[in-house]
């Protein structure tokens, strides 16, 4: 049986500002920006070059309190190249870190939720 991840709710707390945030500091590209109804905004942003999306807005995730999602994690090429390009945005962002398994670099959106972007080691 073949399964797919491809979308996961970010419960934030100013849509406005999380879109703002993911788009023009992270880099993430806008798919969908639909209002359903006066209760339901649905958004849906893409990493570049990913096959699994967020979704974030009005209705969404309410049973999950804004900034309780952690460990979100991004495979990228260079960590510090990642790291520098996400500084120059403005986004707080830690140092690499690197471990056995690979290069680190953490950063959280503006409500908590806590991503990692791993530079995967070279198979040996």
């Amino acid at each position: 049986m073949e399964m797919k991840l491809e979308l996961i709710a970010v419960p934030v707390t100013d849509v406005e500002k999380a879109v703002d945030f993911y788009v023009n500091k992270v880099g993430f590209h806008l798919d969908h920006d639909r209002k359903v109804s006066k209760d339901l905004r649905f958004i849906q942003l893409t990493p570049p070059g990913s096959a699994c999306s967020i979704t974030l807005g009005k209705g969404i995730a309410t049973d999950m309190r804004p900034g309780s999602l952690k460990g979100l994690q991004m495979v990228v090429a260079n960590a510090q190249a990642a790291h520098d390009e996400l500084a120059s945005r403005g986004v707080e962002v830690s140092e690499p870190a690197t471990m056995p398994w690979g290069i680190f670099v953490y950063f959280s959106d503006p409500d908590g939720n806590s991503w990692a972007m791993q530079e995967i080691p070279p198979k040996q």
